[in-house]
């Protein structure tokens, strides 16, 4: 399964960088695939080791000094497929190639 997920440090102010990094870290340090962007980090696993990820992801923001996380999450359940991180952006370039070939 694909979970793309983000996380809202609320309390802190305006900046809020630092303690997203801490989630990130988490995720990277997880050992899943995973891809970061301006909006979501996605990761790709069994379904209880990426839920148990994205709470460690909240509960290391919460302890950088978060007093309430939002999360945003959204995810692709397919039972049996892997590699579908890079898969589906591998296919739209060879799509985006191909038309202009």
């Amino acid at each position: 399964m694909l979970v793309a997920f983000s996380v809202t440090p609320l309390g802190v102010g305006e900046s809020v960088g630092d303690l997203v990094a801490e989630a990130v870290r988490v995720v990277r340090e997880s050992g899943l695939p995973n891809r970061t962007d301006a909006m979501f980090t996605t990761i790709e696993g069994e379904w209880d080791e990426c839920f148990a990820v994205v709470k460690q992801a909240v509960e290391a923001v919460a302890k950088a000094g978060a007093p309430r996380v939002s999360v945003s999450l959204k995810a692709d359940v397919r039972p049996g497929v892997s590699g579908a991180l890079t898969a589906k952006v591998e296919h739209i370039e060879r799509a985006l190639e191909e038309r202009h070939e």
